[in-house]
C-alpha cells in the first residue's frame, strides 16, 4: 500500500483509475436485469422538481448512479480525503457534482452548501455512516441537513446477485456483470425542527436497514450487518475512604 500512495498522487494516474471505474461500472450496468421497488417515492418527488434528500450507505455506493434520474440535479456529500476524491471523479462521469467535506470534519462549511443546493432546487446525496462508520449506523448530518431545509429523506439500496464483498468497514460491495439487480426506494421521512435529532437518527436507521435487506433478499443474496452498538462506558461508583 506504501509503495501506491506515490502513485496514486499522480493527477493523470488519478483520471485514468476514475475513467476506468466510470466505464466499469457502465459494463456492469449494461451487462446486469434491472428492477425498482417503491420507485413512485422518487418520481412523485422529481415530477414536481421538488428537492429532496436521497441516503444510502457508504457500502453501496458503486451502482448508486444508475438509481437517479436523467437530467435531474444532485449534488454527492464526498469526503475530502483521497479516496473521496477519487469517489467524486468518478461519480462525475454520470453527471453528479461533489461538495466536498463531511458531517464531522468541515462540517459547518458542509452543511451550508448542503443547504444552499436545496435551496437552489437541486437533491442532495449523503451516506448516513460515511465516511468511516460505524457501518450502517447513522449519523446526525443527513437528519440536521432535513431538519433546517424542510426537505424529505428518501431512503434508498441497491444489491446485485454477484458481487463481492470487500473487507472494509463499511464492506463494500463489488458488483459484478451478468447479475440480477434492484434498487429499493423506502417512503419519505419528514422531519420536523422539533425533532429530536436521536429519534430521528433512529428512524432513518431503521429504514434505510429495511429497504437495504429487502434489496438483499430480492437478489437472493446475504443480507450484510450493521455495526454491532458500542456499549457505554460503566461508570464506576465513587470510593468511600474513611473519615
Amino acid at each position: 500500500m506504501k509503495l501506491l500512495k506515490p502513485v496514486l498522487r499522480n493527477d493523470r494516474v488519478r483520471r485514468v483509475i476514475c475513467a476506468l471505474s466510470a466505464s466499469y461500472i457502465r459494463f456492469v450496468h449494461a451487462t446486469s436485469r434491472w428492477s425498482v421497488e417503491g420507485g413512485e417515492h422518487a418520481a412523485a418527488l422529481w415530477d414536481r422538481d421538488a428537492p429532496f434528500i436521497i441516503a444510502f450507505w457508504h457500502g453501496r455506493l458503486m451502482m448508486m448512479p444508475y438509481g437517479w434520474r436523467r437530467g435531474k440535479p444532485i449534488e454527492m456529500l464526498i469526503s475530502q480525503h483521497r479516496d473521496g476524491q477519487l469517489i467524486a471523479r468518478t461519480i462525475g462521469h454520470f453527471g453528479f457534482s461533489a461538495i466536498a467535506g463531511s458531517t464531522s470534519r468541515g462540517g459547518s462549511e458542509a452543511l451550508r452548501a448542503m443547504l444552499r443546493g436545496l435551496q437552489r432546487g437541486g437533491s442532495i446525496g449523503i451516506t448516513p455512516d460515511g465516511p468511516r462508520g460505524p457501518r450502517m449506523r447513522a449519523g446526525r448530518g443527513v437528519t440536521d441537513v432535513a431538519r433546517l431545509s424542510g426537505a424529505p429523506i428518501l431512503p434508498l439500496a441497491v444489491a446485485t446477485s454477484r458481487r463481492v464483498v470487500l473487507g472494509s468497514w463499511d464492506r463494500f460491495i463489488v458488483a459484478l456483470p451478468f447479475s440480477r439487480g434492484v434498487y429499493v426506494w423506502g417512503e419519505p421521512i419528514e422531519v420536523s425542527r422539533r425533532e429530536a435529532g436521536d429519534a430521528t437518527q433512529q428512524r432513518l436507521e431503521e429504514r434505510l436497514n429495511a429497504v437495504t435487506a429487502e434489496a438483499d433478499r430480492l437478489v437472493g443474496v446475504s443480507a450484510i450487518e450493521p455495526a454491532p452498538i458500542e456499549a457505554p462506558p460503566i461508570e464506576a461508583p465513587p470510593i468511600e475512604t474513611a473519615s
